[in-house]
C-alpha cells in the first residue's frame, strides 16, 4: 500500500478542525468563538470553512499571501535600535476579522459622530478659540502641542473642512467593547494595505465571502477621488487632482503610487509643482498645467519652506499662500 504524502506544513490529508479549541474567556475577547468549537451567531460559515480546510493548508495559504504581499510591493519601513532601515510587509492574518453588521452600524455612526467633533475642535482652536473662553482645556495646552501649527491661526479651509481623511485605530477590550486607540488627521496611510487584504482573503475564503455578504471596500480610490474633487473651487468642472509624495524612500512610497494609479491621476513630487501667480501648477513636457487640488503625503512641517521648515526639499515654496 502506498503512504499518503505528507508535507513539512503537516498532514494534508487531515481535516483542520478548531472543535477541541476552547476560547480563554476573561482573559481577551474571542472574536470568533464564543464557547468550545462554538461561532458567534453570525459567524458559523467562517468557521465551517477553516473546518473544512486540511490540516497545513491554512497555513500554507498565510505563507502564500505573505509572499503576494511582498511581490506587490506592499512592504512599510522599520528602523531597528541601530538606525538600519528595513523592508517588511504589514502584519498579515489569513483568517479573516469579521464585524457583523449591528456591530459596525454603531462603529460608523460613532466614528462619523467623532470626526464632526475633531473637526469642529481644529475649527475652534485655529479661530475663536470658545473651548479655552469656556474653560474646558487651558490654552498653554493648545499652544505648548508640538502639533499645534500658529501658522494656520485664522486659516479658512475650503467648505470648513480640517480632517478630510482621517485613521481611527480601534482596539477591542476583554469586554467585548471596541475603543479608540488614536486618531490619526494628518497623512494617514495603509488604505493601500486594507485594499489588498481583502483581495488575498477574498481568494482564500471565496465561499465564506458569498456565504456571509461581505461588504465591499474597492470603491475607496473613487469615494477618495470625490472627496478631493469637492474641495475644488466651485467655478471648476473637472477638477486637476495630483497626489504629492515626498518620494521613493518615503515608508508609505507603495500608497502614493497605488492611490495615484487607482484614482487615475498624476503622482508628483516637490519639484514637479510651482507655484505662479498664486495659484498650483504641474510642469509637464507641455508645460505648465494648472493644479486645482493637491492630495499631500507630506508632513506640515516640511509642506512650504517658506512658512515651515525652511530646509525642507519636500515641500513647495508658496504653496501655503496659494
Amino acid at each position: 500500500m502506498r503512504k499518503r504524502s505528507t508535507s513539512r506544513l503537516g498532514n494534508v490529508t487531515a481535516p483542520l478542525q478548531l472543535n477541541s479549541y476552547e476560547p480563554e474567556n476573561g482573559r481577551f475577547y474571542d472574536e470568533l468563538l464564543q464557547g468550545k468549537g462554538q461561532a458567534r451567531a453570525g459567524l458559523e460559515p467562517l468557521l465551517e470553512g477553516i473546518n473544512s480546510l486540511h490540516n497545513g493548508t491554512l497555513r500554507a495559504r498565510q505563507q502564500a499571501a505573505e509572499h503576494a504581499l511582498l511581490s506587490m510591493g506592499i512592504t512599510f519601513t522599520l528602523n531597528d535600535d541601530e538606525g538600519d532601515a528595513a523592508e517588511r510587509i504589514f502584519p498579515f492574518d489569513v483568517v479573516p476579522r469579521v464585524i457583523l453588521p449591528h456591530e459596525w452600524t454603531r462603529l460608523e455612526r460613532g466614528i462619523k459622530q467623532r470626526q464632526r467633533a475633531l473637526n469642529l475642535f481644529l475649527s475652534d482652536i485655529y479661530s475663536d478659540r470658545k473651548i479655552v473662553k469656556d474653560g474646558i482645556i487651558p490654552e498653554y495646552l493648545i499652544n505648548s502641542s508640538a502639533e499645534y501649527l500658529k501658522q494656520c491661526q485664522g486659516l479658512a479651509p475650503p467648505h470648513g473642512i480640517w480632517c478630510h481623511i482621517s485613521g481611527t485605530d480601534l482596539v477591542r477590550n476583554n469586554d467585548g467593547e471596541f475603543y479608540v486607540l488614536e486618531d490619526n488627521l494628518r497623512c494617514p496611510s495603509g488604505v493601500s494595505y486594507v485594499l489588498e487584504n481583502r483581495e488575498i482573503v477574498r481568494r482564500t475564503f471565496p465561499k465564506v465571502f458569498q456565504a456571509m455578504s461581505i461588504r465591499p471596500v474597492d470603491d475607496y480610490p473613487s469615494r477618495l477621488l470625490e472627496t478631493l474633487r469637492y474641495l475644488a473651487a466651485d467655478r471648476v468642472d473637472e477638477p486637476r487632482v495630483v497626489v504629492l509624495t515626498p518620494g521613493r524612500f518615503n515608508s508609505a512610497y507603495f500608497e502614493h503610487c497605488y492611490l495615484a494609479q487607482q484614482m487615475g491621476v498624476e503622482l508628483v513630487e516637490a519639484p514637479d509643482l510651482v507655484v505662479v501667480d498664486g495659484y498650483v501648477h504641474m510642469r509637464t513636457t507641455r508645460g505648465l498645467t494648472r493644479v486645482d487640488v493637491v492630495y499631500r503625503r507630506v508632513s506640515d512641517e516640511f509642506l512650504d519652506p517658506e512658512v515651515f521648515n525652511p530646509d525642507s526639499l519636500l515641500g513647495v515654496p508658496g504653496i501655503f499662500k496659494a
